[in-house]
């Protein structure tokens, strides 16, 4: 029995060629249209459409190749076989996007195993159908650039794994002084002191000789561009080209000397946060090109030959056809098609072209060009770059996400029932629960103003690396102790505790001061709340939505165990209930049980945690939900006694220094992987503390040093 008609099955056959080929043309449109703007946008409608484009056009590629082979041949299937040659563009991909995530450059053999297998398929369609006609040499242009654009595609899909891009990094083996020709050299000197009849030689100075120098003792590695090389008054992006040739040898897991982080530093500590942020963004931006797209390539001589080429192609191809090809010898289909085809990969070429034209490497080229005194071309050009250097870099947003608040949408859901939907009924209502905050001045100010604190004692401690690791292993508890003198008084809630219990206390100790005095003091006036205030509710949600979405970015430990669990006593507490083996009732006993946000946060303020209900909650339960009430007390306190000072200074300290050290303890892998979905605050504070000097990456360097054979005898 067939399921569907043969009428349809028929219809399908004669156009499954033709559909499946426009779609894999329309799936390269979708890819270079918003390959880009995954790098500048959190949006997870873009990171959806890119994931399934990136993921389906491949296949649908290959698909097409494949039924052009097995098709049989026929008078009129030469038009269709020319397609061939556009599936080669298509599986090359397009210049804005080689890898969706960093584990696909890792499977750089994999593409080019495919590599190999379609363009066999290729070739084998494209010698099938050969002939004397025009069509065969229109081709083959189009062929060429085919294998071409795979062959880019696998080439910068191995220079982005993680083993070639750190082997890129490293310079020529240094075998060391050459110690034999040395003692040669000596010994000649020697034998002509005696020839002078000296009774002994003068003062031994090689110097005059021979001088052998011992290079740094740092990594094996490319020479990094000093800082003198940076004219006076080097635009942004020249400075963050130079910060971004440092910073890659640690992205990779190498280390530098003192030299470096002391350029580093010079170019950094005396910006402005506003412009110091803006550095980072341009740094990073050069980042996500080597990692996910085809800059490798494509911003060399060799990639703007190929770019040439592509271009020529494209248009000989489309202008041979519309001149020389007879078409009304071919179906008006096949020739719409056809069409198509032409103009997309011209279209495509052209955009490509100009996303080349304006991107911030050719900006660096021409800024070399300036130098030069090219000063026509750079007049004609470089203003549009001016224009542009003001665009967006990244979201310079943050998610936020807040345990109470979560837990008050499962007792009132917008769509209820969403939980029990099977496999994805958690995340949607996790999703639901997601909001996004902007990172304004305030909070950038206040990140670089503790970092260059922190930069300024190790660099009074001449950059001591142990110094530095005590001082980044810090968590809160440096500005309570050395700032405020309160450590005593909340070790409790930092040091003696993991960091994932901390971060849950202070998450829901920072939830309840903000409430309470938004609704008390404020009147629920969000503007009249300090500005101190809203930046630690700020960073407390963003956090607290690392450990739920991004736990891998968090130090190691059982924080979402401890979350679950504090999530669970809080739904319990708020619909006054046992919680069995589901956390939700009928939605008739939800509606029952509503409650506001404003009598959530003074019921938890009202709950009296002592030693008793501490003992009979025991340790089998990991939730902290009244821990984290106690907590918050302590810190209201801070109100009434005058000799402390404001509560909303000591919170707000102490998460900046959570988030640097979050930042710190964060893996560069997965600070790279949050590049493709518009960047983390996290990763741009972690780029700055490491060109301020707070990193453990850096390593004293052995001064330079000559060295001489003395031959005993």
């Amino acid at each position: 029995m067939q399921v569907f008609p043969e009428k349809i099955i028929n219809l399908w056959n004669k156009c499954e060629v033709r559909v499946i080929i426009l779609l894999s043309l329309s799936l390269q449109i979708i890819l270079i249209t918003f390959g880009s703007p995954r790098k500048f946008t959190a949006r997870t409608w873009i990171r959806i459409v890119v994931w399934s484009a990136y993921l389906t056009a491949d296949w649908v590629a290959s698909v097409a190749l494949g039924n052009l082979a097995a098709s049989k041949q026929a008078t009129d299937s030469d038009l269709q076989e020319f397609w061939a040659p556009f599936l080669l563009l298509h599986l090359g991909g397009p210049d804005t996007i080689t890898a969706y995530s960093l584990e696909d450059n890792e499977l750089w053999l994999r593409h080019l195993l495919g590599l190999v297998a379609q363009v066999g398929v290729a070739l084998y369609v494209f010698l099938r159908s050969w002939s004397n006609n025009a069509l065969t040499f229109i081709s083959i242009p189009i062929f060429i650039t085919g294998i071409i654009k795979y062959g880019e595609r696998t080439f910068v899909l191995r220079s982005s794994s993680a083993k070639q891009f750190k082997n890129s990094l490293l310079s020529n083996p240094d075998p060391g002084p050459n110690f034999n020709q040395m003692e040669k050299i000596e010994e000649r000197r020697e034998q002509l002191c005696q020839d002078r009849r000296e009774e002994q030689p003068p003062s031994l100075d090689l110097q005059e000789f021979v001088d052998v120098m011992i290079t740094p003792a740092s990594p094996k590695m490319a020479t990094v561009v000093e800082s003198e090389s940076l004219e006076t008054g080097a635009s942004d992006l020249q400075v963050a080209y130079f910060l971004f040739q440092r910073f890659q040898y640690l992205f990779a897991d190498s280390i530098l000397g003192t030299r470096e982080r002391k350029d580093s530093c010079s170019l950094i500590e005396n910006k402005s946060a506003e412009d110091a942020f803006k550095l980072i963004a341009i740094e990073l931006g050069f980042m996500y090109d080597l990692l996910y797209t085809k800059a490798p390539i494509v911003y060399s001589r060799l990639g703007i030959i190929f770019r040439v080429i592509s271009f020529i192609a494209s248009v000989t191809a489309l202008y041979l056809f519309s001149v020389i090809i007879d078409i009304p010898a071919y179906s008006s289909i096949d020739v719409f098609v056809t069409y198509i085809l032409l103009i997309g990969a011209v279209v495509l070429e052209v955009y490509a072209f100009c996303i080349l034209l304006f991107s911030d490497w050719t900006a660096l080229w021409y800024a070399g060009l300036r130098k030069t005194n090219h000063s026509l071309m750079c007049c004609a050009t470089f203003p549009c770059h001016s224009i542009l250097a003001n665009r967006k870099r990244w979201s310079r947003s943050m998610a936020q996400y807040n345990l109470v608040s979560s837990c008050l949408h499962n007792i009132q859901p917008r769509w209820f029932g969403v939980q029990k939907l099977p496999w994805i009924g958690d995340v949607l209502e996790k999703y639901q629960c997601l909001s996004w905050k902007d990172v304004n001045m305030d909070l950038e100010e206040m990140i670089f103003r503790q970092l260059i604190e922190k930069s300024n004692e190790i660099k009074d401690d001449r950059f001591n690396i142990e110094s530095c690791r005590i001082l980044l292993a810090k968590r809160g508890d440096k500005v309570l102790e050395k700032r405020y003198g309160l450590h005593d008084q909340f070790s409790w809630s930092t040091t003696k505790v993991e960091f994932d219990h901390s971060l849950l206390l202070w998450h829901i100790a920072t939830d309840l001061c903000y409430h309470s005095d938004l609704d008390d003091i404020h009147g629920g006036d969000f503007e009249k709340l300090d500005s101190k205030c809203r930046i630690s509710k700020c960073l407390s949600d963003y956090i607290l939505y690392l450990l739920v979405f991004n736990p891998s970015m968090l130090p190691e430990g059982i924080g979402e165990i401890r979350y679950r669990d504090t999530f669970a006593e809080a739904l319990r507490f708020f619909m006054e209930e046992e919680v069995g083996n589901s956390l939700f009732r009928t939605i008739s006993e939800l509606r029952e049980k509503y409650i506001t946000k404003s009598e959530a946060r003074m019921a938890l303020l009202q709950v009296n945690f002592d030693a008793k209900q501490e003992a009979i909650k025991g340790d089998k339960s990991q939730s902290l939900l009244f821990y984290g009430c106690r907590l918050a007390k302590q810190l209201k306190s801070l109100e009434i006694d005058n000799n402390h000072p404001n509560k909303w200074e000591v919170i707000s300290e102490v998460w900046v220094e959570m988030l640097t050290y979050v930042s710190n303890k964060c893996r560069w892998k997965e600070h790279g992987q949050q590049l493709r979905k518009g960047g983390e605050l996290l990763t741009h504070v972690r780029v700055l503390m490491v060109h301020l000097g707070l990193s453990e990456q850096y390593r004293i360097q052995i001064p330079e040093a000559r060295f001489r054979i003395l031959k005993r005898k």
